[in-house]
């Protein structure tokens, strides 16, 4: 396995002889110091029509709670040996600074949906002075290389606004300081190296996935096939949990304590059920309730195993059998960084079982060094058609792309904004010539995907999902990477009409001012994504979209707040050499996670929860040499 760096913008390993080292504490274990000095340029103020932006060189985001001022946030984040106590984190800035601004800050408005629907821009007319630069941190516990590791990641506010003085207030330095207990010597909790990969299946799905099992094992990712009756009945190690869900984490987390395992595949989609659903294989609702929806499907919940106290990650801090809950009364504590990369087949049928495993052996065994795979396709537009000067989608794949320019690859935008995207047709010819990646960016829902022209409220379509069988690009199938809402809801079936119907009447089929449920399409057989992954002479090898509803950022700072962050973060993920795609997704979300706390904000919590990977978690990215 190729080790793997899990950190952004900046990863110190603090054993490395960075910072001073203290006294022993009256236990006998020795208290560690760090001390890092970060300096700062020069504050710039752009001035524009009605309000100022603040800009320091060395941001890597900036702040994102609505109402609040748009300011410079620097991230640093460092990384300690698993169960390692923090037991104090601090930051002291050097004397502040005052400079005049001669217009009001820009504020930060509301998180954007990522539907073609057009959404009510929220005014706000907030005097709340930020008087002094502050920080904050988190921790998390996740895998960087093979093992896991204690995230710290601290976030500095360097500058300040003061708007009854018209004057921002900064600092040129801080000095941060992390103290902490190493913890005790003890084996780490993936002691073993007898699997890499673990599959998770029904016994229905057992013969067709063992060509899969041999290939994998013959390629040297060592894999275990597990029924998930077994794990029901103990097999392996004893059942526990209070549902199936619960019940098969725990067995993950036991295998990855015994085994080693890197990867979790989950092969198993909705398999009936109207008022109450049933499935091939467990899955897990999140109850984030974001004002729009309150739930949908994330399976980050299986790969998350521990927080960062080295406890059982269960998401479910108030043990009151609601997980993931987020609402204005309850909140669940969750650590969320992952152990180990998971992804899903939602396979209803052997047939899909065996077009997914045919796909992913040819594709590991025919494409290395392939020319077509070096070909990146971008399908984007104007995200959010406001007066303003800036194509959001747009923007987003061609940071994607610039990712990728020192390794080779090839790029064809197709762009509202240039006349390249301009129906499915054009998508469609773009990916039958053979491609690597594609990145969409838009907007979508369980059936279809596009994106505005520019500064026009207008609607461009890519292929939908009963379009996809246009694709003839055989055995040259990109990872596909898809901004916009519910392209990945893959408990989508045709018994939810008539789950609304039996709910909601003929109301179900309303539309205008009263939208019924039908118009959501959560009633097609196949969402977007899985339309195009199962897709049997082309189509992708694998997805990773939204689940929910997704969110965005319109304007200058899209590309490091919401949805439009995390798309790209993942092609600099594979730059950074994570060439297996669960490590690839997994380092993605750690990326994104580091720079945006997931518990801070109900928002970026959701964005990290709903981005699903429908594929092979341990899936070599551009094939193995043979």
């Amino acid at each position: 396995m190729k080790n793997i760096s899990a950190v952004f913008v900046v990863g110190l390993v603090l054993l490395s002889g960075v910072g001073a080292f203290g006294a022993s504490s009256s236990e006998n274990q020795t208290i560690h110091t760090t001390v890092e000095t970060v300096s700062f340029s020069p504050v710039m103020i752009q001035e524009e029509d009605d309000c100022a932006r603040i800009v320091l060189p060395e941001a890597t985001s900036v702040t994102s709670t609505p109402g609040g001022y748009a300011l410079p946030v620097v991230t640093r984040v460092y990384t300690f040996p698993f169960r390692t106590r923090i037991t104090e984190v601090s930051v002291r800035f050097s004397e502040a600074l005052d400079k005049p601004v001669s217009h009001p800050v820009q504020q930060v408005q509301d998180p954007l949906p990522d539907t073609d629907v057009p959404q009510v821009h929220t005014s706000y007319s907030s005097e709340t002075a930020v008087d002094t630069p502050s920080f904050s941190y988190h921790l998390a516990a996740g895998r960087q290389h093979d093992q896991v590791v204690t995230f710290v990641a601290i976030h500095l506010y360097p500058v300040g606004y003061l708007p009854a003085e018209e004057l921002i207030r900064y600092a040129e330095s801080a000095q941060i300081t992390v103290t902490y207990l190493l913890p005790e010597p003890v084996s780490s909790p993936a002691s073993t190296d007898a699997y890499d990969l673990l599959i998770i299946a029904p016994e229905q799905f057992a013969g067709a996935l063992q060509p899969l099992v041999t290939h994998k094992t013959d390629s040297g990712m060592p894999t275990k096939l597990v029924l998930h009756q077994e794990i029901c009945d103990g097999v392996y190690f004893t059942a526990e949990g209070r549902d199936c869900a619960e019940e098969m984490k725990y067995f993950i987390k036991n295998a990855y304590d015994t085994w080693g395992i890197q990867y979790v595949l989950l092969v198993g989609g909705r398999k009936g059920g109207i008022l109450q659903e049933t499935w091939w294989l467990p899955m897990r609702y999140s109850q984030l309730n974001d004002g729009q929806e309150g739930s949908y499907p994330t399976d980050l919940y299986f790969a998350d195993l521990y927080d960062a106290y080295g406890n059982f990650s269960s998401w479910d801090s108030n043990n009151n059998g609601v997980f993931a809950e987020w609402t204005s009364l309850d909140k669940d504590i969750l650590d969320m960084y992952p152990e180990v990369g998971v992804g899903r087949l939602p396979c209803t049928s052997v047939a899909q079982v065996k077009t997914m495993v045919q796909k992913l052996i040819t594709y590991e065994t025919t494409t290395y060094g392939a020319e077509w795979f070096k070909r990146f396709v971008g399908v984007a537009g104007d995200t959010y058609p406001e007066a303003n000067d800036y194509y959001e989608g747009e923007m987003a794949t061609n940071a994607s792309f610039a990712q990728l320019q020192g390794m080779g690859f090839t790029a064809e935008q197709l762009w509202t904004s240039t006349g390249t995207f301009t129906d499915p047709a054009s998508v469609i010819d773009a990916i039958n010539k053979g491609c690597g990646f594609v990145h969409f960016s838009g907007h979508g829902n369980p059936h279809s995907w596009g994106n505005h022209p520019p500064r026009n409220e207008s609607f461009v379509y890519g292929p939908n999902a009963f379009e996809m069988y246009k694709l003839k690009n055989h055995e040259q199938q990109p990872v596909v990477i898809v901004g916009g809402c519910h392209n990945a809801q893959f408990n989508t079936s045709l018994l939810n009409m008539v789950k609304g119907v039996l709910q909601d009447g003929l109301q179900y089929f309303s539309y205008g001012l009263s939208v019924g449920k039908f118009w959501y399409m959560e009633w097609i057989p196949r969402c977007w994504a899985w339309s195009l992954a199962s897709r049997t002479r082309g189509g992708a090898i694998a997805v990773i979209a939204n689940s929910g509803l997704g969110y965005g950022e319109r304007g200058e700072d899209t590309l490091t707040q919401r949805g439009r962050h995390l798309e790209w973060l993942f092609f600099k993920s594979y730059s950074d050499g994570n060439d297996h795609l669960g490590d690839t997704h997994a380092t993605d979300l750690i990326y994104y996670m580091n720079e945006h706390p997931p518990m801070a904000d109900k928002t970026d919590c959701k964005i990290v929860q709903e981005w699903v990977l429908l594929g092979d978690p341990s899936l070599m990215i551009g094939g193995y040499q043979t």
